[in-house]
């Protein structure tokens, strides 16, 4: 449920809102305006893309993918892996932990691991991975700019659709008869405009933060991992550093954590533990 959360909010908040529509009487069909759907949806893409640009548009498709299906972060398998490091450099030396970073799919904690092997200097470790975190929550921040615009822009196009409308009605005061379907169609694009800003484009924004700030948090985690164990600190100080970034109901048993002979255990074992 929590990887398709987003997705499950926007549609509780779609049926809220067209049950309350139906039960004061006003039909689906009420809403489906075409001439207003193409004004806000196309006047909200080129204003966005004028704005942002082309090549960030061109990424909407994949970041309505992960903001809407984006596994959990899991913090708990990141300590289980980065204690199992620490005792196998323990016990083996930090040279032993050459073939195991190959064998690790996360790129950071890999490139981590192997400036450690390489004998680089902790602080130039430092310096390279909190430069990582660093581009990569701005690469995110400009992703998430994209739908924070695109928000913005929308309840305007609505309006301005509204507007273009009621320029119709008054040119067709002769004809009273048409005067309320078409001031009703007018103001749908006004509804179109801002349901999809606070409806889909700035929750969708809301989410990518939030998926960008718990990579962040992960990856800071990984960075004191590393260079705990660079440190060659014991893996009980390792496992409480990295606890601290858990909260507390949420930690791995420590004891779990000590027991775990190399860095493939599994994860499942901490969490039935803890």
């Amino acid at each position: 449920m929590t990887r398709v959360a987003s997705a499950v909010g926007i549609a509780i908040a779609l049926a809220g809102l067209f049950l309350g529509a139906m039960m004061e009487g006003t039909p689906i069909t009420a809403f489906l305006n075409l001439p207003a759907i193409i004004l806000v949806l196309g006047g909200t893409a080129g204003a966005t893309i004028a704005s942002q640009g082309l090549d960030a548009f061109r990424r909407v498709p994949a970041l309505y993918r992960r903001a809407l299906s984006s596994e959990p972060t899991d913090f708990q398998a990141r300590i289980v892996l980065l204690v199992g490091l620490a005792n196998r450099a323990r016990r083996d030396g930090l040279l032993a932990l050459d073939a195991q970073a190959h064998t690790i799919d996360d790129e950071f904690t890999r490139k981590g691991l192997q400036l450690v092997v390489d004998g680089t200097d902790p602080s130039i470790v430092e310096e390279v991975l909190v430069r990582e975190v660093e581009g990569m929550s701005a690469r995110h921040t400009a992703a998430a700019r994209v739908f924070d615009k695109g928000g913005g822009f929308a309840p305007t196009m609505g309006i301005i659709g509204t507007v273009m409308g009621l320029v119709h009605v008054l040119e067709n005061l002769s004809r009273p008869a048409t005067l309320g379907p078409a001031i009703s169609g007018a103001f749908v694009a006004t509804l179109i405009g801002v349901g999809m800003a606070n409806v889909i484009l700035l929750p969708i924004g809301d989410r990518l933060r939030g998926l960008s700030a718990d990579e962040a948090e992960l990856r800071y985690l990984t960075l004191e991992g590393i260079l705990a164990i660079q440190n060659g600190e014991s893996p009980r100080i390792i496992a409480g550093k990295l606890a601290a970034f858990v909260p507390p109901a949420d930690r791995p048993d420590e004891d779990t954590l000590l027991a775990i002979p190399a860095a493939g255990a599994d994860a499942a074992v901490v969490r039935e533990a803890a």
